[in-house]
This record gives C-alpha cells, sequence and structure tokens, in this order.
C-alpha cells in the first residue's frame, strides 16, 4: 500500500506542479486553481491511495457508481469533496442530493426545478454550475451559448439555486482555447465566479483562459479500462 500511496502522492505533485507552473506564466486572474481527480470507472481500491495522498476533491459520472463507491470511503475520509461531472438524469436528482457535494452538469430547466425540490426536501443547498454545451455539438449535453446567461438568472431567480459557475467540455479534435476562452466571456456576463474547464490533455490551456477548476483523471489514474 505503501508504494501506491507513494505513486499516488507523485502523480499528484506532478500536476499540481503543471498546475501552479500555468498560473504562473498566464497570469490567470485565479489566485488557485482546484484539482478535481476524476475517479470514474476506477474503484474504491484504486481511489483510497490518492486520499491517503491528501488529495479530497474528486469527480464522478454516474451516480449509480457513486453510490456503490463513495460512502465506504467517506466513512474513513469524511472531508471528501464530490462533484458530479456527468449527465444527471431527473429521476436520478434524489440521490444525486444525497451523495455529492457539488452539482456541475445543470443544463436544463426540468432539472433545475427538480434538483431545487429536493434540495429544499432534504435540507441542502449544493453549490452547481452550469453545463454549456460550448462547441454546439448535438451528441453533447449542456445549455446553448445562447441561453446560457438567462438560464443561469432562471436557476438563480424563478428555482433558487445557489449557481457558482459554468462547466463545459469542448469538441473533441480541435483546439480548445477559443472555447474555454469563450466560457470565460459567458461567465462574466453571467455574473459567475468559476469555470470548471480543461482535463488531462488541456488543463494547462484551460488555465491559462482562467479555469479556476479543472477535471484531470487519465492523468492521474491511468488509462481507463472501460468508459
Amino acid at each position: 500500500m505503501a508504494d501506491r500511496v507513494n505513486g499516488a502522492r507523485a502523480a499528484l505533485d506532478y500536476i499540481t506542479t503543471r498546475m501552479e507552473k500555468a498560473r504562473r506564466r498566464f497570469g490567470a486572474p485565479p489566485e488557485s486553481v482546484e484539482l478535481i481527480a476524476v475517479s470514474k470507472t476506477f474503484d474504491a481500491e484504486a481511489v483510497r491511495p490518492f486520499l491517503e495522498a491528501g488529495q479530497r476533491v474528486f469527480g464522478e459520472n454516474r451516480v449509480q457508481e457513486a453510490k456503490e463507491k463513495w460512502p465506504g470511503l467517506r466513512e474513513a475520509f469524511p472531508d471528501v469533496v464530490l462533484h458530479l461531472i456527468g449527465p444527471l438524469q431527473t429521476n436520478k436528482a434524489r440521490e444525486a442530493v444525497a451523495l455529492f457535494d457539488v452539482i456541475e452538469t445543470l443544463d436544463r430547466e426540468k432539472l433545475a426545478g427538480v434538483l431545487a425540490e429536493e434540495m429544499q426536501r432534504a435540507g441542502k443547498r449544493l453549490p452547481c454550475f452550469v453545463q454549456v454545451n460550448i462547441g454546439g455539438e448535438e451528441q453533447k449535453a449542456g445549455i446553448s451559448v445562447d441561453e446560457a446567461v438567462d438560464f443561469v438568472r432562471r436557476c438563480r431567480e424563478v428555482h433558487g439555486l445557489d449557481i457558482v459557475g459554468l462547466m463545459c467540455i469542448p469538441p473533441d479534435g480541435q483546439p480548445a482555447g477559443p472555447y474555454f476562452a469563450h466560457l470565460a466571456a459567458l461567465g462574466k456576463l453571467a455574473g459567475v465566479e468559476n469555470l470548471s474547464m480543461g482535463m488531462s490533455g488541456d488543463f494547462e490551456t484551460a488555465i491559462a483562459m482562467g479555469a479556476t477548476h479543472v477535471r484531470v483523471g487519465s492523468a492521474l489514474f491511468g488509462r481507463r479500462t472501460q468508459l
């Protein structure tokens, strides 16, 4: 176990060093950038060394997977902050509110209403990011660019949600920088302070464009064996 913890610590140090160098090099506005370790598809045994090494912020794509993996881990590490970074169906909203600390994939009116109801029922007010379909891709989730600013307003004023930022996944095979810059501009128009953008292959570019959160998985955990 000690070797695995040392390996996890080395991987975390490598990524966080690159993050800090990018922040200093580009003079990005945030004073610090939060690393979200994306642990989707990796079991509790694979995640535990990273917890032992000190990482506390993680991202999961699926409610059911998180439900199976995290309750036991949180007994040992109660200060974990868990982000939902995958699409959320309304029928999973109650479980999501119970399991997660941050919802990053709020992208439609119906979901906003259901989340508001479930949070009220649970006595919680989870911070939420609005996911923007920054590339206008039919196969991807997210509110459209044209609707994003007004949607943030409605989530706050109509549904009473705590919208703290915007999140995006740029199109594959295209330079990510312009899409990250566009999200940053939308964030200013929407009056949010946080931008969740950038993954293993482009997090330094995201930091250059003002990311406050980066979602890094394969660069920490290795190649995934399943989707």
